[in-house]
């Protein structure tokens, strides 16, 4: 299941950076060679940007390469560093579950009932902030997988230096 979300995720970030290198492409095309800018690649670029970003962000934390102060729980063993993983871990769900999934949820629901829109696509703005709680179900998910790592003992440091070398 996890090799299936990490591909999945993968294929997303690449289609997304992909579109998003041909909008800013066309768009810098557009001004400059034919002196008309394009308002509704500027639109696009700047959501592709948002969920890039936010999918990227939980993409990352999956592969254990987010950004971490891991000072303290690098030079712990045993015991101490099962608990400071657990510590960690439990403050990444409760953000991913209660800022992004709720927050963001709650978010995308008030702005579809206001009937909110884009300037330039017209497009409902819930989708843009869709990328919110479809992220933080992402970084429940990658909190799962590492709760059932933690709890078989297999201590893999939810901090990226545990698991990649100074220069990787």
């Amino acid at each position: 299941m996890r090799h299936i979300v990490d591909t999945t995720l993968r294929v997303i970030i690449i289609v997304i950076f992909s579109v998003l290198v041909a909008c800013v492409t066309w768009q810098v095309a557009s001004r400059y060679l034919f002196g008309v800018p394009s308002t509704l690649t500027d639109e696009i670029a700047r959501f592709l940007f948002m969920w890039l970003a936010l999918i990227g962000g939980a993409y990352t934390l999956g592969l254990r390469r987010h950004l971490a102060i891991d000072l303290l729980t690098m030079n712990l063993k045993g015991r101490a560093k099962l608990i400071s993983e657990a510590v960690i871990l439990a403050a990444i769900t409760v953000f991913a579950a209660v800022v992004m999934l709720w927050g963001g949820a709650s978010l995308v629901t008030k702005t579809f009932a206001s009937g909110q829109v884009t300037p330039a696509l017209q497009m409902p703005m819930g989708w843009v902030y869709a990328a919110i709680p479809f992220s933080g179900l992402v970084m429940l998910y990658y909190c799962g997988v590492f709760a059932l790592e933690l709890a078989r003992g297999e201590v893999k440091a939810t901090s990226p230096a545990a698991v990649a070398g100074p220069l990787d």
